[in-house]
């Protein structure tokens, strides 16, 4: 059976003869009553605090359970990331390659169609040239044909006055 302060500092016990002096027995149950209530608010506010203490530590390590959480989903992220990254850096070198492939080899069509004109360029040159001496001396032997068949005309000299 539990006692409290109160049911000890209210009881009342039998009186016999020669027995306890009531007044030694009552003083001293209700310092006990008191000093027993002392100690169940002192038992009360540890029971308090300890359940403070647990609720704490409850949160702190949900905290520090989220907090595991956080720090490895931002490491993966992290991690997700840096693959990211260097696939898409891959990615850009294939495509800036393609894309210099693509220009170097349309550089080298251009460069192409340029000798291409050039040389088609030197040939008409070459041709215009020959055209151009072959009608040069034809009309040379036209000339010098027309001296032989017909002879230089003299003109008498005629005295006008």
């Amino acid at each position: 059976m539990k006692y409290f302060p109160k049911e000890i500092a209210a009881k009342i016990f039998d009186r016999k003869m020669m027995g306890y002096d009531p007044e030694q027995v009552e003083d001293y149950l209700v310092a006990i009553a008191a000093q027993m209530e002392a100690l169940l608010q002192e038992n009360t506010y540890i029971k308090s605090t300890l359940r403070e203490k647990e609720i704490d530590l409850i949160q702190y390590k949900d905290r520090e359970q989220l907090l595991q959480q956080t720090m490895t989903h931002a490491s993966q992220t992290t991690e997700k990331m840096k693959q990211d990254a260097a696939r898409d850096g891959v990615l850009i070198v294939e495509e800036a390659h393609q894309k210099a492939e693509m220009i170097i080899g349309e550089a080298k069509a251009s460069l192409k169609k340029m000798y291409q004109e050039i040389s088609e360029l030197k040939k008409s040159k070459m041709q215009f040239e020959a055209n151009l001496k072959a009608m040069a001396q034809a009309h040379l032997s036209l000339l010098d044909q027309g001296e032989t068949f017909m002879p230089k005309m003299r003109i008498p000299n005629l005295d006008l006055e």
